[in-house]
C-alpha cells in the first residue's frame, strides 16, 4: 500500500491543523445487516480491524492551482488526479452554474490554458457543494470505469460536528433511502421506495453543544451523512437543508478526509489523509 499523508505540508501552508485524536484511531467495522435496516446504534461486532492513518510519512509537494477556486493537488499520474475542494465549490456543473466548479477548472488545468486541447478529466465521484475534502478525478475513460467498477473496495472517512453529544460513542446507522419531489432525502421503512444506507461513526472529540465525529461511509447515497445524522436529532452544523435546529455556521461542517482505493494502472493501494480543516479547530473552540 502506498500511504500519502500530506498533513505536516498542509499544516505550514496554513490549510489545516493535525487532529492528535485522529491519528491514533484504530476502526472496528461492523457488519450490518445487508436486507434488514437497523436504526438502533451499536458498534461493530466482528472485530475486524482497520489500521487507519498514523504518522506523516513524507509528504508531498502540494500545489494550489491557480484560478482554481481554492482547489489542491495531493497527486498527479498519467491516470489520475487527487484534489482537496473547499467548501463552496461544486464537482460539476448545474444549469445556473457551468465554470466555477472543479470539473471545469480541472478541465482547464489539464489542457494548460488550450481550448484545442483534447485533454480532459473525467468524474469519479462527487461531494456537495457545501463539503470540502478530497475528490478523485481520473484521466482517462479506462481508468475512470476502473475506478467506478470497484468502487466497493474503495475506503471512504469523514470528519463533521455534528449538535449535541451523541449516546453512543460510536456505531452504524443503517436505514432506506428514499428522495421526494422536492429533492429532500428522506429515510423510510418501505425497502422499496428507498436504498439500504450504512454510515459508521465514532465520536472523537466533544465540547459543550457539539461533537466531532469520524464516519466511514459504507454506502454513498444522497446526503447520507447530513440525513443520518439530522433524523438521529444531531445536525451536521452548519446544515441549511436539514439541520434546522443546529445553530448557524460559515459553512457545512462536514469533511472528506480520507480516500484510499486501488490504482487503475498498477493495481496498488493508495491511500491520501487531509487532516483536520482548520476551521473545524475554530468551530470546536467556540463549542
Amino acid at each position: 500500500m502506498i500511504l500519502y499523508s500530506p498533513i505536516q505540508s498542509l499544516h505550514k501552508a496554513g490549510h489545516f491543523r493535525e487532529c492528535p485524536q485522529c491519528h491514533r484511531i484504530i476502526h472496528k467495522r461492523g457488519s450490518p445487516g445487508r436486507n434488514k435496516p437497523n436504526t438502533q446504534h451499536g458498534p461493530g461486532k466482528d472485530g475486524k480491524q482497520l489500521a487507519h492513518l498514523h504518522k506523516n510519512k513524507q509528504p508531498g509537494k502540494l500545489r494550489k492551482l491557480k484560478n482554481s477556486g481554492g482547489m489542491t493537488i495531493l497527486h498527479e499520474d498519467r491516470d489520475l488526479l487527487v484534489v482537496v475542494k473547499p467548501s463552496g465549490l461544486l464537482t460539476v456543473g448545474t444549469a445556473r452554474d457551468k465554470t466555477r466548479t472543479a470539473h471545469y477548472l480541472l478541465n482547464d488545468y489539464v489542457r494548460k490554458g488550450d481550448p484545442k486541447s483534447r485533454n480532459r478529466v473525467y468524474v469519479v465521484h462527487r461531494l456537495d457543494r457545501d463539503t470540502s475534502g478530497i475528490l478523485l478525478f481520473a484521466k482517462s475513460e479506462p481508468a475512470k470505469r476502473f475506478l467506478q467498477e470497484h468502487w466497493e473496495e474503495t475506503d471512504k472517512y469523514y470528519l463533521a460536528i455534528v449538535l449535541g453529544r451523541l449516546t453512543t460513542p460510536a456505531g452504524t446507522i443503517s436505514t432506506y433511502l428514499a428522495e421526494n419531489t422536492a429533492h429532500n432525502v428522506y429515510s423510510t421503512g418501505d425497502a422499496a421506495k428507498g436504498k439500504l444506507s450504512h454510515t459508521e461513526y465514532r465520536v472523537l472529540q466533544e465540547t459543550r453543544e457539539s461533537s466531532l465525529v469520524e464516519i466511514h461511509l459504507l454506502t454513498g447515497r444522497k446526503h447520507q451523512i447530513r440525513v443520518h445524522f439530522a433524523e438521529q436529532g444531531h445536525p451536521v452544523l452548519g446544515d441549511r437543508k436539514y439541520g434546522n435546529t443546529a445553530p448557524a455556521a460559515k459553512r457545512l461542517a462536514l469533511h472528506a478526509r480520507t480516500i484510499s482505493f486501488i490504482h487503475p494502472f498498477n493495481g496498488r493501494r493508495m491511500t491520501f489523509d487531509t487532516g483536520m480543516p482548520e476551521d473545524f479547530v475554530r468551530m470546536l473552540g467556540k463549542g
